[in-house]
């Protein structure tokens, strides 16, 4: 920690008082005031003091369900801790988190924390704040404007992440499990379950050839996309040997069977799909390193769910609509969900509002990513229609339509507003679910679906 300056105390009671005057007018106060405070002194969270023990959880996908999953067994087993669950990940949301959780000058009142940690802003917050515990989820391609590729921000954790840091990484994904080599480590991942398939049908796959000798990696599976294990037969470069490994999966009684250093534990499943599994491996694997029993952390899953905002089912006039975040400008993301839609059981609606909300009114957004996210899950004869809404409208009727969706299937709009209007009548007498995917920063149109959707399978007024 850095000695404090005058300027730091007259920083921190500038944000004080900005904190007190948000709330007065309504305002939940998550972002602003570490925006000010790094405004005002630079190094701000340098010389706020931490708490004695830092959670750090980064990674492309998954990073704010883990968060919440480490915090609601944390809270079940009786810890208090530092959060930024209801801010933002970048160094502004970590600033207000820490703010919000110590006394007036600051000095910390909690002695943990658990932060979720923008990857590609991690240069900004490591050099200041060092966790005990790093979690990498995973390392795909997300939103070229901002991440470029999966290769350039692992470079960046490499340079970055601090050298004490123990990390808790992904066996599966051999871009993110090589992170930081010197650095002590554990690994986390599920083996191949006798009912999934041993190949990929996704377009992308990042790890085709050796990053130490360019020969092709040979894969044991590939679960999707890159995530699977192989190993390259010149070099020796490959998977780890995983340390907490999920073994067998009964998603009928809702358990999984997780292999911890040669001894099997079981816990209770707050989800079903794969990606749910590697988002309870990682939480697993975070606590067993943090010092919990396989006991009290079950107990903390035992009646967990994933978070509404993240994954909801309401039934409404003899339909189930289904809502599920799919991280818009991000390939790997949607695709996870079209390949879930898939899945499923019964006659399918798909609709859509994954455009970037913040993006709309002057875009530079790159559109190659919606012709990398696999819209041919969707070419199915359950799925019955697939629509969007949003400024970029035409752009995925295009993708719609080089995946091979018969064009009367498709239904798009401009009107972000009203898109449940592309949900007909006719629509909904051929489907039995609707799934209703939305982007982080639409989620206020995902409530405004649900309303409208509600209204009309139950014969009311759309509002």
């Amino acid at each position: 920690m850095k000695k404090k300056t005058l300027r730091f105390y007259f920083t921190i009671f500038i944000a004080r008082m900005a904190t007190v005057a948000l709330r007065l007018t309504g305002h939940k106060a998550t972002h602003f005031p570490g925006l000010l405070a790094n405004t005002l002194c630079p190094d701000f969270l340098g010389q706020i003091e931490k708490p004695k023990k830092i959670i750090g959880v980064t990674g492309t996908n998954g990073k704010t369900t883990v968060c919440n999953l480490i915090g609601d067994v944390l809270k079940k087993n009786g810890y208090t801790y530092v959060s930024n669950s209801e801010g933002a990940n970048l160094s502004e949301g970590i600033v207000t988190a820490l703010l919000a959780n110590s006394t007036f000058w600051g000095r910390p009142k909690k002695d943990l924390a658990v932060l979720e940690i923008d990857e590609r802003y991690s240069p900004h917050i490591y050099p200041y704040l060092q966790p005990d515990i790093l979690a990498c989820t995973n390392l795909f391609r997300d939103s070229y404007k901002r991440n470029a590729h999966s290769e350039y921000i692992a470079g960046i954790l490499n340079r970055v992440i601090p050298d004490r840091t123990k990390l808790v990484l992904n066996g599966d994904d051999l871009i993110s499990n090589h992170l930081k080599p010197a650095n002590d480590r554990v690994y986390f991942g599920i083996e191949w379950q006798e009912d999934e398939v041993s190949v990929t049908d996704n377009i992308i796959n990042d790890m085709v050839v050796c990053p130490e000798c360019d020969s092709p990696l040979e894969y044991s599976f590939i679960r999707y996309n890159h995530i699977g294990r192989a190993h390259c037969s010149r070099c020796g470069f490959g998977s780890p040997e995983v340390d907490y490994d999920v073994v067998r999966v009964d998603k009928e009684k809702g358990r999984m069977t997780m292999k911890n250093k040669g001894r099997e534990e079981v816990y209770h499943m707050v989800g079903t799909s794969i990606t749910d599994i590697y988002n309870m491996s990682t939480t697993v694997a975070v606590l067993r390193e943090f010092g919990l029993s396989a006991k009290d952390i079950d107990k903390g899953f035992a009646k967990g769910r994933i978070v509404k905002s993240r994954f909801n089912v309401v039934k409404a006039g003899g339909k189930e609509l289904i809502f599920t975040l799919a991280k818009g400008q991000n390939p790997i993301a949607c695709s996870r969900v079209f390949d879930y839609i898939r899945q499923q059981e019964g006659r399918k609606a798909v609709l859509l509002v994954i455009d970037d909300w913040f993006d709309a009114k002057d875009s530079s957004e790159n559109i190659a990513w919606i012709y990398q996210a696999d819209y041919e899950f969707l070419n199915r004869d359950d799925v019955k229609a697939v629509c969007s809404a949003g400024p970029r409208y035409l752009d995925y009727k295009v993708r719609m339509l080089l995946a091979g969706i018969d064009e009367k299937k498709i239904h798009v709009g401009k009107d972000w507003m009203n898109a449940a209007e592309l949900i007909t009548d006719d629509i909904l007498a051929q489907t039995d679910k609707i799934f209703v995917l939305y982007d982080v920063a639409t989620m206020h149109l995902a409530k405004k679906i649900r309303t409208d959707l509600t209204a009309k399978l139950k014969g009311g007024r759309q509002k």
